[in-house]
């Protein structure tokens, strides 16, 4: 099961890369409306495949791996937790925007700029925590 569980943590976490992705894709050009519902699709899966991540990793963490006592006393387990809700804090907006062009909201360049550079930031934000999931699993980051 251990291993099960691991996979599917993968596999959310590669959904969600791929999810960011197609969103940065999206954001290229002008938003028009079928844009827009395919903007609000790719950030629910966005949404569904981050919600995935952290609850298998949860799982993971107080179930099927070497337990909170140990994830809780490493560092980059909780840079990677810290930086994770982090990027979930920065979808906010995007996901608002994506909602409110979907309903017919007039799209202003700036705002999708903006909206940009936050996907930008969420893609950055995941290599980071790739980065404190490597160190982690080395136990490197262990302060107990």
């Amino acid at each position: 099961m251990t291993a099960f569980m691991a996979f599917l943590h993968h596999v959310a976490a590669f959904a969600l890369v791929a999810a960011l992705a197609v969103e940065l894709s999206l954001l290229r050009g002008e938003v028009t409306p079928a844009h827009a519902r395919r903007l609000a699709l790719t950030d629910a899966v966005v949404g569904m495949s981050a919600a995935l991540v952290l609850a298998v990793g949860l799982l993971r963490v107080f179930y099927f791996e070497k337990g909170a006592a140990y994830y809780f006393h490493n560092g980059a387990f909780l840079a990677k937790l810290a930086l994770f809700l982090l990027v979930a804090a920065l979808s906010i907006y995007p996901t608002l925007r994506f909602l409110a062009w979907r309903k017919g909201a007039a799209v202003d360049a700036e705002d999708v700029r903006r909206v940009r550079k936050l996907v930008h930031l969420e893609l950055l934000g995941v290599v980071f925590i790739l980065l404190f999931a490597a160190l982690m699993a080395r136990g490197i980051g262990f302060t107990g």
